[in-house]
């Protein structure tokens, strides 16, 4: 096995996991959920999601990575539970099938920032978005994108990771902040912040059953849980670091982002008139009513430059974070650099995300499964190993660093075996009958 490094820092242990929860999961997914799944409705839900699931979750995976210091299939075996190894491979896997179809997004981002610059998009931006979206040129854009985060792990966790994730992170929180004050200005604003932060009481409870799996899945992806990467990123922490602490940290900042990336998006697109409901919905349909509005307002493209520019950070910052999950697991068990395991990979990454580079229906498809299917099913899991396997050896752990968490301690150990394990249970069970049962009593398919 290969040397194993470890963090320079703290922050920057803070920064590559915050850096990890603020990518497409809050500049792309989170508005297209909002969108269409209610709106205002959608964003009580994911929440309430982050605070009562989400924040106990991942201090669950930061306990079983730190206590480990291995990733996160051999973690288990560690802890003298060899049989549950399975749950560190699903764990694995997910991250594995999320990368696949979120490197041809990136590459999507790819071509919005050249397309920004040179106004592409402003004429016909349903035309501009099917043709770089699916197809050769889809392909093409899924391997330069997979080429940079294949480049920036294969450098390490000090000298690629943290370095990359310390300039990134802040530039996110700025940038997002300027566009932010910008679209104050517009004149579609005020129907925009309605339509996110006024949520509809009757609405939220007619559909709730419906809303609460994405909302849930929403909170698992972009805290990047359920797919190794916390319990991968924790493993290279000290034991003097106060999880508690810094789990917050990146709760907050995850969540201003998301918030920010709602009051940009929404403005832009009640400014144009675009029709933002559950059937205007669609892996591409925030690019493309995005990439209108820009058309259509002063310096549209000076701020469309600027927006896809920082979805393209934060698409790379959590892209090395799903990388390093593999590569971890490749690095600890084969004397085998990183330098080859990261390109080696990256060659996998790219054949499974062809389809989705080739059709955005299958896209859709992979990102349903990984939703409704992957991510609750391993959350769970990890969820019930920590909370009623590790138990009292979890809640000794979480107290490293904290200096005690008195009662905080117990309850937080509770709250994963009762409230996280029972609201995961339903969650998925919500998401299996909304991914294989449709109307018509047929399965699921990406057509």
């Amino acid at each position: 096995m290969a040397d194993r490094e470890t963090w320079a820092t703290r922050p920057g242990f803070v920064l590559a996991a915050i850096g990890s929860a603020v990518g497409l999961g809050n500049l792309w997914q989170f508005p297209f959920k909002t969108a269409t799944n209610g709106g205002a409705a959608f964003v009580v839900f994911y929440l309430l999601a982050v605070a009562l699931i989400g924040f106990p979750a991942m201090l669950a995976e930061f306990v079983l990575g730190r206590r480990t210091h291995v990733n996160a299939v051999d973690a288990f075996e560690r802890l003298g539970h060899r049989q549950w190894r399975a749950v560190g491979a699903l764990a694995v896997l997910t991250g594995f099938w999320i990368l696949s179809y979120y490197n041809v997004v990136g590459g999507w981002v790819l071509r919005y920032v050249l397309g920004s610059a040179r106004g592409a998009y402003f004429g016909d931006p349903a035309g501009y978005f099917g043709a770089v979206s699916a197809g050769p040129e889809a392909v093409l854009a899924q391997a330069l994108f997979l080429a940079l985060v294949v480049g920036i792990v294969s450098l390490g966790v000090e000298d690629g990771i943290e370095t990359a994730t310390k300039l990134m992170v802040p530039s996110i929180l700025l940038l997002m902040v300027a566009l932010a004050v910008w679209v104050t200005t517009l004149p579609g604003a005020g129907a925009g912040y309605d339509f996110f932060l006024s949520p509809d009481l009757g609405e939220m409870v007619a559909n709730a059953g419906s809303i609460i799996p994405f909302a849930v899945g929403q909170a698992f992806f972009t805290l990047s849980l359920g797919m190794a990467i916390m319990v991968t990123y924790s493993s290279y922490v000290g034991g003097d670091d106060n999880l508690v602490v810094d789990g917050g940290a990146i709760v907050v900042t995850n969540t201003l982002v998301g918030v920010l990336a709602g009051l940009v998006v929404f403005p832009i697109l009640l400014t144009i008139g675009a029709e933002i409901t559950t059937e205007s919905g669609g892996a591409g349909a925030l690019f493309v009513a995005t990439a209108a509005g820009f058309g259509s307002v002063p310096f549209g493209r000076l701020f469309g430059v600027v927006f896809f520019g920082v979805v393209l950070i934060a698409a790379l910052s959590s892209a090395i974070s799903l990388l390093e999950v593999t590569v971890a697991y490749a690095n600890d068990n084969y004397d085998v650099p990183r330098t080859v395991l990261a390109p080696v990979i990256g060659v996998g990454l790219f054949v499974l995300g062809l389809p989705s580079a080739w059709d955005t229906g299958w896209l859709t498809w992979f990102d349903s499964v990984a939703y409704q299917l992957f991510l609750p099913l391993s959350v769970l899991a990890t969820t019930i190993f920590v909370g009623w396997v590790l138990g009292a050896d979890a809640v000794a752990e979480l107290r490293e660093g904290t200096g005690g968490l008195g009662a905080g301690g117990s309850a937080w150990l509770w709250t994963l075996r009762v409230v996280v394990v029972v609201a995961v249970l339903a969650t998925l069970a919500l998401g299996i009958n909304e991914l294989f049962l449709v109307e018509d009593g047929a399965f699921f398919a990406p057509f």
